[in-house]
């Protein structure tokens, strides 16, 4: 980006020039470059109080992109400073200068930005949150707190109603921890709904490993290993703001992994909701503990699709890098999910489910174990949550789908590396798991 002094005939003191990337010869821009630029631009531009973006939009689709963008560049998290002095206040207004200001679909492409916008940055705000102020309670209130004013229902089960129904999984990894754990439900249902999803979300609100601790160095990262929960909370949010016609319910696992003498050890055969057992074979892999839990949950509603999000394992990062989620499951289901992220900008790549990673979990005093292969990580977690999808009403097995994303990314950076849409939102995670009984519905509303 370039500033240069603003021209008399603009009426603006500043006048900015902001890269848009490489630019092949008589194709448009990009909606994601737009997103991109406007974004960056707007983030640099803190301290004015209203910018006007003038980059070049053919359409609805551009101004709603460049709408994201700003939405996104001018987010900032300044919560528990002291004083705001030195700091440069976000940008207030942006003004999009652009031929199609008269188009009667405007309206409504601008709604949906703002909307996408703030459930992007209220996600950003939860996994910014320190874990001395974000633990399962104070997440659970959060939740209650984002959705009210949104045609949605909020429940909680608090540790003593999970003890009772069995959700051995979320009590087995929270039991360590002072402050005990939570399984919030967040359902959307309108009543003329032509899809039904569930959204499981993993809430590690801070991961010290347990017993099978993690080294110091990097450990504060861990406050982030609830951002598939607040992905799949801020999902139903946005989808019930944006009045879709989608029954979307989020299942967040939220629980704190901490060692003490109440935690859960390694060797320790935890009993999981709907009676499989499972052999706690590392304490560190506890996000597919609470995550199966919440799988076995949104399956007995009979969902379209489930699609969880966690920050589950760093073998991703290996694979893949920082930025590219891993998309594992049937073709049918995959194939989908690449097409909707490429329509917005999301980088993602298919990975196999290998069968013979299946026998590496195998327990010998339980029903499975919570590691296996060493090697292709990211892919024995993904064979290990399959085992707990339920079956659709006709009886048949769900085929699934996983799909992993980088968790070292910035909240607080350029919006080039933090979400602008549904399938952006999931950067805020490191992993996906979907797992579908018929995909795509005979309509797809979602993909708006």
């Amino acid at each position: 980006m370039v500033r240069l002094p603003g021209l008399p005939e603009t009426g603006s003191g500043v006048l900015v020039l902001a890269g848009v990337g490489k630019v092949a010869a008589g194709r448009p821009l990009t909606e994601e470059a737009l997103r991109r630029a406007a974004g960056s631009a707007v983030r640099q531009l803190s301290g004015l109080p209203t910018v006007v973006l003038a980059l070049p939009t053919a359409g609805v689709a551009d101004v709603a992109a460049v709408a994201e963008g700003a939405a996104l560049g001018a987010y900032s998290f300044t919560e528990y400073r002291s004083s705001n002095d030195g700091l440069k206040d976000p940008v207030r207004n942006a003004v999009i200068y652009t031929d199609v200001a008269a188009n009667d679909a405007l309206r409504s492409a601008l709604t949906r930005a703002g909307l996408i916008g703030k459930a992007v940055n209220a996600t950003r705000s939860l996994v910014n949150q320190p874990p001395s102020h974000l633990y399962p309670e104070s997440f659970a209130e959060a939740a209650r707190e984002l959705a009210k004013g949104l045609p949605v229902k909020v429940t909680v089960w608090d540790e003593k109603r999970l003890e009772k129904e069995g959700f051995g999984g979320i009590m087995g990894v929270g039991k360590g921890s002072t402050r005990q754990p939570r399984l919030v439900k967040v359902e959307y249902a309108p009543a003329k709904a032509t899809a039904k999803i569930a959204l499981v979300g993993k809430g590690i609100t801070f991961d010290t490993g347990g017993i099978s601790i993690k080294p110091a160095l990097g450990m504060g990262d861990m406050k982030s290993d609830m951002a598939g929960a607040a992905v799949v909370l801020n999902t139903v949010l946005a989808i019930a703001g944006l009045g879709l016609p989608v029954k979307a319910t989020a299942w967040l696992c939220i629980a704190e992994n901490m060692p003490s003498g109440a935690a859960s050890r390694p060797a320790d055969v935890l009993t999981m909701f709907g009676g499989k057992t499972v052999e706690v074979l590392n304490t560190d892999a506890e996000g597919r503990l609470v995550m199966a839990d919440g799988i076995v949950a949104a399956s007995l509603e009979y969902p379209d699709a489930i699609i969880d999000v966690a920050t589950l394992t760093g073998a991703q990062l290996i694979a893949l890098g920082n930025r590219t989620a891993g998309v594992m499951g049937s073709d049918s289901v995959t194939a989908p999910l690449k097409a909707a992220a490429d329509r917005a900008g999301e980088l993602v790549w298919p990975m196999p489910l290998p069968e013979e990673l299946r026998p590496s979990i195998d327990s010998q005093v339980a029903d499975l174990a919570n590691i296996g292969e060493r090697h292709g990580g990211m892919m024995t977690a993904a064979v290990f949550l399959r085992e707990f999808v339920g079956k659709g009403k006709d009886g048949s097995r769900s085929p699934g789908r996983t799909s992993t994303s980088p968790a070292r990314h910035s909240t607080t950076g350029a919006p080039t590396a933090t979400p602008t849409s549904r399938a952006r939102a999931a950067r805020s995670a490191r992993w996906w798991h979907t797992w579908k009984t018929s995909w795509p519905p005979p309509s797809d509303p979602t993909d708006r």
